[in-house]
Order: C-alpha cells, then sequence, then structure tokens
C-alpha cells in the first residue's frame, strides 16, 4: 500500500493545527506567574470537562423526547466517587472508561 504525498501532507498539517494550539498556552504560561482570580477561574475547567463528558454520555435523544442512558447513569456513581476522592482528572476519566468497558463486558 502507497501513502499518496498529498494525503500525508494533509495528515501533517492536521495533526500541527490540532497541537500548536495545546502547547503554545502552556509555553507561553510556564514563564510567567497568574494572578489569583485566573487561577481560581482556571481551577474550575476540570469540573467543566467532566461536566460535559458525564452530561453528553448519560443522556440520549430520540425524536422529541430525551432519555437516560442507564449503562452511563450506572457508572456515574462510582466515577463520581472516585472524582471526589482523588480530585484527579485523569484518573477520574481513566477509571470510568474502564469500568463502562467492564458493565460493557459482563453485560
Amino acid at each position: 500500500m502507497s501513502i499518496n504525498t498529498y494525503i500525508l501532507m494533509v495528515i501533517i498539517g492536521c495533526a500541527l493545527v490540532t497541537m500548536i494550539p495545546r502547547i503554545i498556552p502552556f509555553l507561553v504560561v510556564r514563564n510567567i506567574t497568574l494572578p489569583e482570580p485566573v487561577l481560581k477561574w482556571l481551577s474550575y475547567v476540570p469540573v467543566c470537562i467532566l461536566t460535559a463528558l458525564v452530561v453528553k454520555d448519560c443522556m440520549i435523544q430520540s425524536n422529541d423526547s430525551l432519555q437516560l442512558n442507564w449503562p452511563a447513569a450506572v457508572i456515574l456513581i462510582p466515577t463520581l466517587l472516585i472524582a471526589m476522592k482523588t480530585k484527579s482528572l485523569s484518573i477520574t476519566v481513566i477509571s470510568g472508561v474502564l469500568l463502562m468497558a467492564g458493565l460493557r463486558l459482563w453485560v
């Protein structure tokens, strides 16, 4: 199988466009001391990310109604307990994914 040069350049370009907005803020901020209000505001980012992930997966829209996704709702409880105990977004997301994988494997 050969790779078309154009496709390869598009893939590399997409990788750069995806990585640049994620890396530049860290490079800019690492040498700057941020004010306390900014640090407090940034402390809410993990909570917002977790909420967006949870709400998106716990609801199913079908025609004109909104239904609860029961497998996701069942996994939500232990995942929230892990989040409250560890206060780590990485550990919470990884444990939630593993719990969901285990539930899908078991059911």
